[in-house]
């Protein structure tokens, strides 16, 4: 069942397009990560989600209730929807307890429902009296988190909260966000540039470009289905072949590439790590590739092949473990199903 549906959302800035006829279900209890290059679209679906813009066109309901179109709408603050941003957002005048409190809608008890919130995000009770700057990145976002979910949101928003931080304390807070989120029974849309991130994160993955909803559905299935070339590209790396489809394969320079039944079209998509390169064995005729070159990395290494009788050169990231040599003939070999683009 969903809790957010957006149907048919236009939004203009000037004559500058930013969504064009995007509509979207998101269910209860559920991750969605929308991603997209710059100027996509992502942050402005999540202003119209939050009531900090309206849309030209289209609805956008929450829980059956609906939040705005383009007469009218429910204000920001009466939204029943939470908020975490990059920066996190902490008013610097108040101290932790008091930002935390400034979401409780219900003042009985705030500040025992404060020191609640603070101990689920895992912050010492000791920091409540303490002003945002005195605390680290991570803890800032901690207090932005419990914030949020102090207003009870049924669905929230998240702008790219752990962009700032390192690394390692990145994953752990982002893995503690989602696990909070998901025991509360809080609907998750995150916005983000990083797309291991969004993948490791999302339930449900969304791709816009130019304003428009290109592709969602499940991470696995748009990285191994992307809609086009284009969307594969940016997903991660692939390779694109030009092929010939005849008795149920796709053949080209590699060979014949088993391919969905009945799929039909004259290119194929394909992911560096089903194809593995070998030593040449002698023997069996002459070799059609090439190692040209190798760039070591340390546990991978990216590698070009060059065919030997048609103008193709092939260039990826593969494992770096037992690589024959640069100027070897090579055998190239393909794991799986190949991707029949349109």
């Amino acid at each position: 069942m969903s809790v957010l549906s957006i149907r048919g959302v236009g939004k203009r800035f000037g004559s500058v397009v930013a969504l064009d006829d995007v509509s979207l279900e998101i269910s209860s209890v559920s991750r969605t990560a929308v991603i997209g290059p710059s100027g996509s679209g992502k942050t402005t679906l999540l202003r119209l989600i939050a009531g900090f813009e309206a849309p030209d066109i289209g609805t956008i309901e929450l829980d059956g209730q609906r939040l705005s179109e383009a007469a009218s709408g429910v204000p920001a603050h009466r939204r029943n929807v939470g908020l975490m941003m990059q920066e996190g957002a902490l008013f610097p005048h108040l101290s932790v307890l008091d930002n935390i409190r400034f979401g409780i809608r219900n003042e009985t008890d705030a500040e025992k429902r404060s020191l609640k919130l603070m101990d689920l995000v895992e912050l010492d009770r000791g920091m409540g009296a303490r002003a945002p700057h005195q605390l680290s990145g991570g803890q800032q976002q901690r207090v932005a988190l419990a914030r949020a979910l102090a207003r009870q949101p049924k669905v929230m928003l998240l702008d790219e909260p752990f962009a700032a931080l390192d690394t390692g304390l990145r994953e752990q807070l982002r893995q503690t966000t989602a696990q909070l989120l998901a025991d509360a029974g809080i609907a998750t849309v995150l916005v983000t540039h990083d797309r291991a991130e969004a993948m490791v994160f999302a339930e449900q993955l969304v791709v816009l470009r130019d304003g428009r909803l290109v592709q969602a559905g499940l991470p696995r299935d748009l990285y191994l289905a992307p809609t086009d070339a284009e969307t594969g590209a940016f997903l991660g790396p692939s390779i694109v072949l030009d092929v010939e489809i005849r008795d149920g394969g796709a053949y080209c320079p590699l060979g014949m590439i088993p391919i969905p039944l009945g799929a039909s079209g004259k290119r194929i998509l394909l992911r560096p790590e089903q194809l593995s390169v070998s030593p040449f064995a002698t023997g069996g005729g002459e070799s059609q590739w090439r190692l040209t070159k190798v760039q070591f990395f340390g546990s991978s290494a990216r590698i070009t092949l060059r065919h030997t009788s048609q103008k193709l050169a092939l260039t990826f990231e593969t494992a770096a473990h037992d690589l024959p040599p640069e100027g070897a003939s090579v055998s190239v070999a393909v794991a799986g199903r190949a991707h029949v683009l349109p």
